[in-house]
């Protein structure tokens, strides 16, 4: 089969989806209305070190649903993780969380569990704070290689804080730290990537960045996409999320993103602002008229 006659691969796209009120319950009709191809969901509180233990049901109701639906099934870790905190009992509590949210990961039928590449906070503190990424990380993914799953997806910052990772090329050195363990995937968030300084509003700027992604981490790390723009301007170190095509992004870097082949049969996820369905599914609609 030639070049011309290879099949594109889809890349799926959906939004970050509310839970409150029951994760099916909540979570379904709004997969629905915004016409989601993929979900991202909270397992624990976004800022808080609460591990709430789920409800089996609705758990089921859930899994099922979305495997109905053939919606692959993302979850987002607390924003509180930072295993490069330079508090031990920071670190402590977030191994815990992303223990935690592997464990409901199986429970829902989730791919991979997206946390922050985190920050060493303090100047000094950097090379023991790669020690702790490795420490704590190690035993959670080879757990997760025992039991098949979720992977973990690392998500760079971004940027300020002293983060251990927010340009692509910062990737490459963390996964060497845990030995480019199989069970460590990357997850590109667009806003991150601008804020911490890659030109993706300039023409081939999104293409270059996601070449230097590949570069880093090769290419089969990506599994998962946020696709945002920004309220910022490049190189801000601000992550203010804003709709698809109303930021200072614009548009067109939108659509390289879904030509590159780095990200081709990768999902795509939107964590827009939205009031009830009507920005996620608006902002959904622009990236598959964009999709090639």
């Amino acid at each position: 089969m030639n070049a011309r006659s290879e099949p594109v691969l889809r890349r799926r796209v959906g939004s970050h989806t509310p839970t409150s009120g029951g994760l099916a319950k909540a979570a379904l009709p709004y997969v629905d209305a915004a016409a989601s191809e993929v979900v991202q969901v909270y397992v624990s509180n976004s800022r808080g070190w609460a591990l709430p233990a789920g409800n089996p049901t609705q758990d089921a109701l859930f899994r099922s649903g979305c495997a109905e639906r053939g919606v692959p099934v993302f979850i987002h870790a607390s924003l509180l993780v930072n295993l490069g905190s330079p508090t031990p009992a920071t670190v402590e509590r977030s191994a815990q969380t992303l223990a935690h949210a592997l464990r409901r990961g199986r429970a829902i039928g989730a791919e991979a569990v997206v946390f922050h590449a985190g920050s060493a906070v303090d100047a000094g503190h950097a090379e023991t704070a790669m020690r702790q990424v490795r420490e704590a990380l190690l035993p959670l993914l080879d757990e997760a290689a025992a039991v098949e799953g979720p992977m973990l997806l690392v998500e760079p910052s971004a940027g300020g804080g002293r983060s251990l990772a927010s340009r692509v090329e910062h990737l490459g050195p963390y996964l060497d730290t845990v030995d480019r363990h199989p069970m460590l995937g990357v997850c590109f968030d667009t806003c991150h990537a601008w804020a911490a300084g890659h030109d993706l509003a300039v023409e081939g700027g999104m293409t270059a960045t996601l070449d230097a992604l590949v570069a880093a981490v090769g290419a089969d790390r990506l599994k998962l996409v946020h696709a945002n723009d920004s309220k910022d301007l490049c190189g801000s170190t601000r992550d203010r999320h804003e709709n698809i095509g109303k930021g200072n992004i614009g548009e067109a870097p939108f659509a390289e993103l879904m030509r590159h082949p780095a990200t081709a049969g990768v999902p795509v996820l939107v964590e827009t602002p939205t009031e009830a369905h009507a920005g996620h599914a608006a902002d959904i609609a622009t990236l598959k008229r964009l999709h090639p």
